[in-house]
């Protein structure tokens, strides 16, 4: 398989998981009837909450999780490998796991992946955010395999942090995930940016659903989902804040072709890094 069709659903999901699974299932239906064989969803498909309680109280474990459930039944109807960019599950200990999956066309779960960088930052306007007060950060990285494609999992602020990628790059994956509830004031300034960096770096293709506009819970999300190829060329975009799917074939041969132009994965060499003293520079030794 080196073509294929592939879908990002951008959504804006509210606090009721059983509304949000409604839209799921619309769009991802939409999806695999215009011909993608591989279907992605946001970060926080499931419910987007910013109160703690009320998130808590509509938690279930994995085994439980009706998005979960519906996301793989889904799957195996449709005949397609569907990517949950990531909902809440109870991890255990008053903590949730923000993850993500992958189901293959049979609805069997071939890949998980807990988000493993926190959204802990202050920014402009007294706007504040603390994920790890609600959710235990994953430390795995993981590559789930699509018939012998590599896809590197990620979830939204993960993008920030290169060398997961270049990591996931490293072990053969030809297609980079980043699924996302970009906030509006970071997706303005860093969104676009970020995402082609990432595809550029690594040669390869970049796949990135998100959640977009103004949520029941008060935020706002940036929107755009994105598919860009291995030179960092955007070829498909949601341009409006609406629910949606965007759609794009796609040749993994591309990722060969990006990477032998500019070799950079093979090229990587190992260094130290210097210490800076008054009147000379010396080697930091650890």
């Amino acid at each position: 398989m080196t073509e294929l069709v592939v879908a990002a659903i951008q959504m804006c999901s509210g606090i009721d998981p059983a509304n949000n699974i409604v839209v799921m299932e619309r769009l991802v239906r939409e999806a695999a009837a215009r011909g993608a064989s591989y279907v992605q969803t946001p970060e926080m498909t499931g419910a987007i909450q910013q109160d703690r309680k009320a998130l808590f109280a509509s938690l279930s474990t994995e085994e439980d999780d009706a998005v979960v459930r519906a996301a793989s039944r889904l799957a195996a109807e449709l005949g397609i490998f569907l990517h949950l960019g990531s909902t809440g599950v109870d991890a255990g200990d008053g903590m949730a796991a923000n993850r993500g999956f992958v189901f293959d066309p049979r609805g069997r779960k071939i890949a998980s992946y807990d988000k493993i960088h926190m959204f802990d930052v202050d920014l402009d306007g007294g706007e504040s955010w603390r994920e790890s007060t609600a959710y235990r950060p994953g430390s795995l990285a993981v590559n789930a395999d699509m018939d012998g494609m590599l896809i590197g999992m990620g979830i939204c602020y993960d993008v920030r942090f290169p060398q997961l990628f270049r990591d996931l790059s490293l072990a053969g994956a030809s297609i980079l995930t980043a699924p996302a509830a970009f906030t509006r004031q970071t997706g303005m300034a860093h969104w676009h940016v970020l995402q082609r960096a990432r595809a550029i770096e690594n040669g390869a293709f970049m796949i990135s659903a998100a959640q977009a506009g103004r949520h029941e819970d008060g935020r706002e999300t940036y929107g755009h989902s994105l598919i860009i190829d291995p030179w960092g060329r955007i070829v498909a975009e949601a341009e409006t804040d609406e629910p949606g799917v965007v759609l794009a074939k796609i040749d993994i041969s591309a990722v060969a072709a990006a990477r032998a132009k500019i070799p950079n994965l093979k090229n990587a060499r190992p260094y130290r890094m210097a210490e800076v003293v008054t009147g000379s520079v010396r080697e930091r030794v650890a």
